[in-house]
């Protein structure tokens, strides 16, 4: 498989979730940048405007396996992992693997369990596999965790743990959509007379590796690598930050640009990916100062305020690699 075919699969997902995702025009494509980047996916935003849906499409038309676990308070780290059971006819303890055991896992609504619960992720999301009464299973390939969390200060939620905040690799904030999609929406709903959209598998999972493995071999300058170190180091000296990004985040910011790089029809990375993905890649990793806090500073404004600031590569003609024949246009509206 060729970069251009990895663009060509991905235009046709795009396509296919549009039929039943309005609007989402930015974030779609990098959540799906973010899968063949081989990370997990954060949906933070206010309830009802359709991130649960956007999950659950994207598991469709990527050909997985999907398990859907809706987060209350009362959850315990067992009804995700699984646990060790005592079959009283063999007198032996069977292992009952829980809902992780799948290709995407959904955690709806994350945040409303509690952290204890929140961190049984953590192995899984690091080194795809789990713990059960000390032995450790293997999580099927490809894995992926897509999350959606509602804003902290709504009621009855828990902050999520900063070491798992910094194992997705993307947070996507939603938002409202406009006046002509919100009508859209509606008359889709009322033409198709059904509740729910019917959406087709696009690719299978095996393709989906193959794509994930073809990312390799995508090209990143090493201008564009100092650039995304340049960006992390100036958020941990920001003034309004009291923890900046991570080294992961670094890494995030890499790794995903290559595969949204190639969602643009591109194989290879220029610094105007880089800007495009920051601030979903970057933001939820910052921690800020209480003042910052208090003065209603934003992560999002500090990672703007940096990318401002750090001095953008050149990308004259020149210096930039020859495009391959099969090299597509951009996909600005993949999501329309």
């Amino acid at each position: 498989m060729t970069p251009h075919d990895v663009s060509q699969h991905a235009q046709r997902i795009l396509d296919e979730i549009s039929t039943a995702v309005v609007g989402m025009h930015s974030s779609t494509p990098i959540a799906l940048a973010a899968i063949l980047a081989k990370g997990h996916v954060l949906f933070e935003d206010v309830p009802g405007l359709g991130k649960t849906l956007l999950a659950r499409t994207l598991a469709t038309t990527l050909g997985l396996d999907f398990t859907r676990l809706q987060c209350t308070p009362d959850l315990l780290p067992s009804d995700i992992t699984g646990a060790a059971l005592f079959n009283p006819a063999t007198r032996e303890f069977e292992t009952r693997k829980g809902p992780i055991f799948t290709g995407l896992f959904l955690a709806d609504e994350i945040n409303r369990t509690a952290p204890k619960t929140q961190s049984a992720l953590l192995e899984a999301m690091a080194e795809q596999q789990v713990s059960i009464d000390g032995t450790t299973y293997a999580l099927p390939a490809p894995f992926h965790v897509v999350a959606t969390s509602n804003p902290v200060e709504f009621e009855g939620t828990y902050s999520l743990p900063e070491a798992q905040l910094d194992r997705f690799m993307v947070r996507l904030r939603v938002g409202y959509l406009s006046p002509h999609d919100e009508a859209t929406m509606v008359t889709r709903r009322l033409d198709r007379h059904q509740e729910t959209a019917q959406v087709t598998p696009v690719i299978t999972a095996e393709q989906l590796i193959a794509m994930q493995e073809t990312l390799e071999r995508v090209h990143i300058d090493a201008d564009i690598v100092d650039y995304c170190v340049n960006i992390t180091h100036a958020t941990r000296s920001h003034q309004s930050a009291e923890v900046g990004a991570s080294p992961r985040g670094t890494q995030a910011l890499a790794l995903l640009g290559r595969a949204y790089a190639v969602i643009q029809g591109r194989d290879f990375v220029i610094p105007e990916d880089i800007k495009t993905i920051a601030p979903s890649v970057l933001a939820h990793r910052i921690t800020l100062t209480p003042t910052a806090w208090a003065t209603g500073v934003t992560q999002e404004d500090i990672v703007n305020s940096v990318l401002a600031s750090v001095p953008t590569p050149s990308t004259t003609s020149s210096e930039l690699p020859e495009p391959s024949e099969s090299t597509t246009q951009p996909a600005d509206s993949a999501g329309n």
